[in-house]
């Protein structure tokens, strides 16, 4: 594509996806300086996409999740005719997420071979998953020209902090830093094959607060219920699920030390604003969502039967994730925060 003056992007429908979107905007505002990057998207996203200097304007879809709502697809397309699209870069893979820009008649329509999108992409690739394995090198690729060599470089999402934000969230939900802060991210929106057990983080929020630290647990609200069991009995361990929004979310992540997380959109958030971070993986893999950051301890077993992306063990027992003890993320963590001291000191 040459020279584009504004590109639309359908952005994904989940969390962590839109994260590592970011990757894409990055990349095509390195090639495209003078770009105009406008992002079709849920609504709950939209002040995610306000954290991305590279993001002209969010969209927001105007249908719910799973809705085809083709009607109200047109109407929307069609007041995008103005803009002017050179391109369109279309991520999911549904034949729904391409009718906006075909009603908006974007000049190029770039899309992966997915649902019967014939007619409606005009620019269809096909999907090496052998050489694109990660999801975010198959969002950069698609904002390549289709000769580009492959896999693209993929330059890390890197979302702005809001610092007054910052302040008015720690007087509010009455939080201080005069401890360390451990962010916990116990949630995975995909279901129970992903988290870790809530054991685990109790045990390992005792060790971490017997050693000075602090924990505050960030989720949902439909994490609220189960957080307690890892705060119960301890002191220094602060429940914030269902009590911020996602972009405070973003802001109080960025305070803490160091993050233990599930592969969850929370964790790919922790990467984006630079905060340290022990990821855990289960039911799925590294080699295919990994943490997009040089600051990050993966624990992954690997074991026979994984990954196998299931919602749930098919197995029953889950030791892809019961197998990694409180004491081995412990570990984790103080590599982490020894890494991060030497580095303080270094440009000291």
């Amino acid at each position: 594509m040459a020279a584009a003056s504004r590109i639309l992007i359908v952005g994904p429908a989940w969390v962590g996806d839109m994260v590592m979107a970011q990757s894409l905007f990055i990349s095509l505002r390195q090639r495209h300086p003078d770009a105009l990057i406008d992002v079709l998207a849920p609504a709950w996203s939209v002040p995610l996409l306000s954290r991305m200097p590279e993001v002209h304007e969010a969209i927001t879809v105007p249908t719910g999740h799973g809705e085809f709502g083709l009607a109200a697809r047109w109407r929307l397309g069609r007041s995008l005719r103005s803009h002017h699209y050179d391109q369109a870069l279309v991520l999911p893979r549904s034949l729904k997420s391409a009718l906006i820009p075909l009603f908006a008649g974007a000049r190029v329509r770039s899309g992966y071979c997915g649902e019967m999108r014939y007619g409606m992409l005009n620019d269809i690739r096909a999907l090496d998953k052998r050489v694109l394995t990660q999801t975010v090198q198959r969002f950069v690729a698609l904002g390549q020209p289709a000769d580009a060599p492959l896999p693209p470089a993929t330059p890390h999402p890197a979302l702005k902090v809001d610092a007054g934000n910052q302040r008015r969230l720690l007087q509010e939900l009455g939080l201080d830093l005069e401890r360390p802060v451990i962010g916990f991210m116990p949630g995975a929106e995909y279901g129970p094959a992903k988290q870790w057990p809530l054991a685990h983080y109790a045990a390992l929020a005792g060790l971490l607060v017997e050693q000075g630290f602090q924990v505050w647990l960030f989720g949902s609200a439909k994490d609220r219920k189960a957080a307690p069991q890892i705060a119960t009995g301890l002191g220094q361990v602060y429940n914030l699920c269902g009590r911020t929004e996602l972009v405070d979310a973003v802001d109080l992540i960025a305070l803490c030390r160091t993050v233990v997380s599930n592969d969850s959109g929370l964790m790919h958030v922790a990467a984006a604003v630079g905060t340290p971070l022990v990821a855990l993986y289960g039911s799925s893999t590294p080699a295919y969502t990994p943490p997009l950051t040089d600051k990050a301890e993966v624990l992954y077993l690997g074991l026979e039967c994984s990954p196998c992306f299931k919602r749930e063990c098919p197995l029953g027992h889950t030791q892809c994730l019961t197998r990694i003890d409180a004491a081995q993320a412990l570990a984790a963590v103080e590599r982490l925060l020894s890494s991060e001291n030497i580095k303080q000191r270094e440009h000291a």
